[in-house]
């Protein structure tokens, strides 16, 4: 056996040539993930896991495969190179599919810092559990425990190809959440809050998770119903992100390519509102979807999907980006099991100038969103109706909970009126800073 895991995924690609592919891939994931759990101040669950799952993807002519495996023994993986080279003699033709050329393929890493070199125990993830839970319980009003946990994760991607491709990166993970009830009887009201950071040293404190979750599960009692109306709606940064993630899904170019997103003839126009940026960065240091290289080896940059309110770009892979007669933007995304395919890494909007309060005050009324449900989404079209509950805006301030509303518009006028705020933190993969959007409906009572 190859004596490490970049020798492995090596020796299955040159395997792979061996039994007559003529180009092949080979991925190798390992993972191990330390977790705990409490509930009321006494440990429900402490779970460890490790795994390591490998997939070679081959082509044979304008044909290809795809297989994985966990099992690692000499014999398995020379049955494997050989099953999937028989599987893609008789796939059907791709013209799109293949390796991306020597030109693309990343020559040199960058230092992300996404592994803080840290190995964290059992006892400790559930120290910091009830402590999270210790400060939700703490604040008046809260009369029940969902639960907190905290984790630990680390992982590690090799990626090797037979046009000369070689590369790893690991990373660590830390996180911590509670999730507390308010209320009695149908009266109750349910609430949440966590952290997640590559290093330890930049995790948010447990207690501030605790008593965050606390005091918002505590201001959800009472909420009520609204008439339906159209008002102004202002996006809280934990849900504004999920915006970002329709955005993502309308440029992939899987959809383009389809012809099923709504901004497939938009390149080059005003998508957004001017003066809007969005950034997708994969070299953010000790971002949480960092990467040196893209799922087929090549080397990712800093890419403004949005300037100005313009389209600037698609999310592309290799295949996408043939199929569209343009070249890969470094957005690979992959597992063991399936071909490579687009997606975002680090994505946020830059904040802009006015602060949360500034961009209320001239509400007379309006929604304050906190929590969306649901995925009413059409992607073709464009269409969005989620469900939502949050807080009623009157005279610029926030005043009375609501919920079991919905709120209604269509991505392409919503993107077009939209403001954002001055409060971007990246706590998230996608992140954006609070958001208003103009001529939404609110459907209530």
């Amino acid at each position: 056996m190859p004596s490490s895991a970049l020798d492995t995924v090596h020796a299955l690609v040159d395997l792979a040539r061996k039994k007559g592919a003529d180009a092949a891939e080979a991925v190798l994931f390992e993972s191990t993930s330390l977790s705990a759990s409490c509930r009321l101040g006494k440990v429900e669950d402490i779970e460890r896991s490790e795994g390591r799952d490998l997939g070679l993807r081959v082509f044979v002519g304008e044909r290809q495969a795809v297989v994985s495996s966990t099992d690692f023994l000499p014999e398995t993986l020379e049955a494997l190179a050989e099953r999937v080279v028989a599987m893609a003699k008789v796939a059907p033709p791709d013209p799109y599919c293949g390796l991306a050329e020597a030109g693309l393929i990343a020559k040199s890493f960058p230092e992300l810092d996404l592994d803080d070199g840290s190995d964290i125990s059992a006892d400790t993830l559930s120290e910091r559990a009830k402590e999270a839970e210790d400060a939700a319980l703490a604040i008046q009003g809260v009369t029940n425990s969902s639960g907190a946990g905290a984790s630990f994760g680390r992982g590690s991607i090799y990626l090797a190809t037979s046009a000369g491709f070689a590369g790893s990166y690991q990373g660590t993970t830390h996180s911590v959440s509670a999730s507390v009830l308010a209320g009695e009887g149908t009266g109750m009201e349910r609430d949440y809050d966590f952290s997640s950071a590559r290093h330890l040293s930049d995790l948010e404190a447990a207690a501030e998770i605790g008593r965050r979750a606390g005091e918002k599960t505590v201001r959800r009692l009472g909420a009520r119903k609204v008439k339906s109306q159209a008002v102004p709606i202002i996006y809280d940064p934990r849900v504004s992100n999920s915006l970002l993630g329709h955005f993502a899904g309308a440029i992939s170019g899987s959809a383009v390519a389809r012809g099923t997103s709504f901004l497939q003839n938009k390149m080059g126009a005003e998508v957004f509102a001017k003066g809007i940026t969005i950034i997708d960065d994969p070299l953010r240091k000790r971002g949480m979807r960092s990467k040196p290289f893209d799922g087929e080896g090549v080397a990712t940059t800093r890419q403004a999907l949005v300037e100005d309110g313009r389209l600037n770009t698609w999310l592309l892979d290799i295949s996408t980006a043939r199929q569209l007669g343009l070249q890969t933007t470094g957005h690979a995304s992959r597992g063991t099991g399936a071909p490579p395919s687009p997606g975002p890494t680090n994505l946020y909007m830059e904040a802009g100038t006015l602060s949360p309060e500034e961009l209320i005050a001239d509400i007379d009324e309006g929604l304050y969103v906190t929590e969306m449900i649901g995925m009413g989404v059409n992607g073709v079209t464009g269409d969005y109706s989620r469900g939502a509950s949050g807080f009623w805006i009157e005279k610029g301030k926030l005043t009375f909970p609501v919920s079991e509303i919905t709120v209604a518009g269509n991505l392409k006028d919503m993107f077009a009126h939209l403001t954002p705020a001055s409060d971007l933190d990246f706590r998230y993969g996608a992140n954006a800073p609070t958001l208003r959007i103009e001529g939404m409906t609110v459907a209530g009572n």
